[in-house]
């Protein structure tokens, strides 16, 4: 199995995959575990881009309650919200993933952290960036959107802090991120995990491993025909 950033030489053998994707969103790292999952079981490689989505573009800075959230935005009960996350935990052991829920859990805001996951495609160091995410905000609850807790995550994966910070501060990706996901947006993209296959194949939500690993040997198949 392959995973890479979307750098380097290209390969009929592997296939890219896009996944348009917010770090606020359990079911993106479900999904991703799952296609992990598929490569193992084909044999297979991917070529991993990451794309922004912001499920809660209008986030105050202070974010909001994570059982709150989801009963204004889903109407969601308490007892609903609280089977949900019961639910995730669950599939997330079986996936590696170590859904830390607790009741002090927290929404925030994303834009920050899709810059600087637009920097870390230029610096072949997106994918870690956006794993390291994802554990800091579902496994350990840390604030991604807090500017110090971005830049300790983007040293441990390898990018410069001060350009790290630089990029922050002055917004220098600030307008390409918004660029993009108004790209997606105007492709119909309205939920995430969205992944497209081979630059053909678009599957939305966490589909299964079984159905990942479908798509996978058809991509690759036309692609070698």
């Amino acid at each position: 199995m392959t995973l890479s950033d979307d750098t380097g030489e290209d390969t009929s053998a592997v296939v890219q995959v896009e996944i348009i994707s917010d770090v606020m969103c359990p079911w993106c790292i479900v999904g991703f575990r799952q296609l992990e999952q598929a490569l193992g079981m084909t044999g297979m490689g991917a070529r991993i881009r990451w794309h922004p989505f912001e499920l809660n573009p209008d986030m105050p800075p202070e974010g909001q309650n994570l059982t709150e959230h989801i009963s204004e935005k889903y109407g969601a009960s308490p007892e609903q919200s609280a089977q949900n996350r019961a639910h995730l935990q669950e599939l997330g052991k079986t996936l590696g993933i170590d859904f830390a829920f607790s009741p002090d859990s927290r929404i925030v805001n994303s834009f920050e952290a899709h810059q600087l996951l637009d920097f870390g495609l230029s610096q072949g160091l997106q994918h870690p960036l956006k794993l390291a995410l994802f554990e800091a905000h579902f496994g350990t609850g840390r604030d991604v959107s807090d500017r110090t807790v971005l830049l300790e995550i983007a040293e441990q994966v390898g990018l410069d802090r001060n350009a790290a910070e630089d990029v922050l501060s002055n917004g220098t990706h600030r307008d390409r991120v918004r660029e993009q996901q108004a790209f997606w947006t105007s492709h119909g993209i309205s939920g995430v995990p969205s992944m497209i296959f081979g630059g053909k194949y678009l599957v939305t939500g966490a589909q299964g491993a079984d159905n990942y690993a479908q798509i996978l040997r058809k991509t690759a198949q036309e692609a070698a025909a």
